[in-house]
């Protein structure tokens, strides 16, 4: 069921900005309903909730709905729309509402009301009328909100279709899912239809495989990378970027198994609360052992080995960790969700006196990372616990604490930030890091919190300068979040165009014919000993199919050499951002491409990708 949404006071005006995107969407969703009712009489009707672009509506119908059917709704939705049709809610008692929804032969929405009556709950109803008042028009189960009148849901497009089962479960019937984007006018429709075409040129799955990123295999399973060469050098290029700059900041690096007794995961209350996106376990010795899914109990432990006192803190410990969890298959998509995973972690044991200066450190460090890569737009959310649910553990005074320290934290460090009134973890709130890439498509970087929960469960202590034993507060932290899902970003982020210092290849030289393989070695050995990763092509093929083969790859730099060149002893460079041609020395050329790699320079891609 929809919860109640928050929006604005009506005005007359009836503008479709008097109203919450959400409930605009779901209002949306209604007159799909009611257009599909039109054309399907004997449609039947499941779910239509709104979602981040716009909404859709599960229904069982006898034929399979084409992108011709997808045009004649979507027309017809627009004349519903046209009608300024106003919106009436009622309620009715449960056996009524069943009873209606029967003799409209709504199998699901009986199904729910059923279900609903079980929990005590009311039934409610939305009813679209003409303007005259004269004739029911549509009607349909639903909690809303909606808007005052269909004039009011903004500008939509119906987009897709795709086959989704009756409450998710692959036992019971198959339905259609009919999908639609939904913004608040022509303009923002628009905008978002650009990007969406863009992003299909971005795709990180197909990008990464022109150039030979990654790659994936049945043989090894679903979800499991294999990074080729030229990712592993981009894998390799952030860890160690990581891994300098943590060490400037006093982070301290350890390595842990990847397997453990199953007793670890009981203390650290994982196994009752997230088995199910665990790996079944193995037995050895007649014991089981699970893979691991985080690291965090296996740092407490490290903390645990011995007594620590006030003056070790803070312990900041991090580790390039390799986790596996279980996703299911459906839900696995390229680089961005994976069953194996390298997290960029570390957890911080500090007093609560550090607590918040160090939980504002971790921001600005999240800060530092964005602004070198050219990531300028996002924002932190954080998500406080819900406590009319019972999935949340710990004392109702430590999640007080644990949530004014993190705001306070979050106010401190100046960056805007949003609330959820749910989805924090089990042990303690949870502050997300939203990015948006260059063409606006918003991705969750990495996962933040500040933990009370843990250093209890795993006795933590510390002697403080009165001699007491005391625990500390634990800072959870992965600012570049896993390898797989932050290279999937970047790689859409940059339409594939790595900046030089990232780039798997940085220089390609092309000799314009076989006679001047010679100087174009001679070139490569001076640009190859000072660290610049280059490459000769020595193929037979034409100079402008080698510089065509060089811009697929998106290699920032490509050094033509023929007769001119060796005869002035010099390269001719063409910029892969900007298309420029310019002859320099190789000396030269090499000072400019470490000032630029040393600079961590983003340059504009002039061109559009693909």
């Amino acid at each position: 069921m929809k919860t109640q949404s928050s929006r604005d006071d009506k005005s007359e005006k009836g503008k479709a900005d008097n109203f919450s995107l959400s409930t605009m969407r779901h209002s949306a969703a209604h007159v799909l309903a009611q257009a599909v009712m039109e054309k399907y009489p004997e449609a039947n009707l499941a779910i239509g909730p709104d979602v981040d672009n716009g909404f859709y509506y599960d229904i069982l119908v006898s034929s399979p709905i084409s992108s011709e059917d997808l045009k004649d709704l979507e027309k017809r939705m627009k004349k519903i729309v046209k009608a300024r049709q106003p919106f009436l809610r009622y309620e009715l008692p449960g056996t009524e509402a069943v009873q209606f929804l029967r003799e409209r032969k709504q199998i699901f929405k009986v199904e729910m009301a059923e279900n609903l009556i079980e929990k005590g709950e009311k039934i409610s109803f939305y009813q679209n009328i003409n303007p005259n008042g004269k004739k029911e028009t549509f009607v349909d189960m639903c909690e809303g909100p909606h808007v005052d009148h269909t004039g009011q849901i903004g500008s939509f497009k119906l987009t897709s279709v795709a086959g989704a089962y009756w409450r998710g479960d692959s036992k019971n019937q198959q339905l259609q899912r009919v999908y639609g984007w939904l913004f608040e006018n022509d303009e923002a429709l628009k905008k978002y239809e650009t990007m969406v075409e863009e992003s299909k040129k971005r795709d990180h799955r197909k990008i990464g495989q022109d150039l030979e990123l990654y790659t994936t295999s049945e043989k090894i399973g679903p979800g499991l990378i294999l990074w080729l060469p030229r990712g592993n050098i981009v894998k390799e290029c952030l860890e160690d970027w990581a891994k300098r700059t943590e060490d400037k900041h006093g982070y301290q690096r350890v390595t842990t198994p990847v397997i453990t007794k199953e007793d670890l995961f009981y203390t650290s209350e994982h196994l009752p609360h997230y088995k199910d996106s665990m790996f079944p376990p193995m037995v050895m010795d007649n014991e089981n052992y699970y893979i691991k899914p985080m690291n965090c109990p296996f740092h407490h432990t490290i903390f645990s080995m011995r007594p620590r006192s006030y003056r070790e803190l803070p312990l900041r410990l991090a580790e390039y960790g390799l986790c596996h969890r279980y996703e299911d298959s459906g839900a696995l998509f390229g680089l961005m969700r994976v069953r194996a995973m390298q997290m960029n972690d570390a957890h911080i044991y500090c007093s609560e006196e550090q607590a918040v200066e160090e939980f504002v450190n971790v921001m600005k460090l999240h800060e530092y990372y964005y602004k070198i890569l050219g990531i300028t737009d996002y924002h932190m959310e954080l998500s406080l616990r819900n406590p009319a649910s019972d999935k949340y553990h710990g004392d109702q005074a430590m999640w007080e604490k644990a949530e004014a320290m993190t705001r306070k934290a979050m106010e401190v460090s100046g960056i805007h930030y949003e609330i959820e009134q749910d989805g924090a973890a089990f042990y303690g709130p949870k502050l997300d890091f939203q990015i948006k890439s260059s063409i606006g498509r918003e991705f969750t970087a990495s996962t933040c919190q500040l933990d009370l929960f843990m250093p209890e469960k795993f006795d933590l202590k510390f002697v403080d300068t009165d001699g007491q034993q005391k625990r500390p507060v634990c800072l959870h932290r992965s600012p570049l979040g896993t390898h797989e899902r932050f290279i999937g970003f970047l790689i859409e982020h940059f339409a594939g165009a790595f900046p030089l210092w990232l780039a798997p290849e940085q220089v390609r030289i092309l000799p314009v014919s076989d006679q001047y393989h010679d100087f174009a070695k001679s070139r490569f050995e001076i640009l190859k000993q000072a660290g610049i990763r280059v490459q000769i092509d020595d193929s037979s093929e034409t100079l402008g199919k080698k510089i065509r083969n060089a811009e697929k790859m998106k290699i920032p730099y490509m050094a033509v050499v023929g007769e001119k060149e060796k005869t002035d002893n010099i390269l001719n460079v063409r910029s892969y951002f900007s298309g420029e041609q310019k002859a320099v020395t190789v000396e030269t050329f090499l000072k400019e491409l470490q000032a630029e790699i040393d600079e961590k320079k983003i340059q504009e891609l002039k061109k559009k990708p693909g």
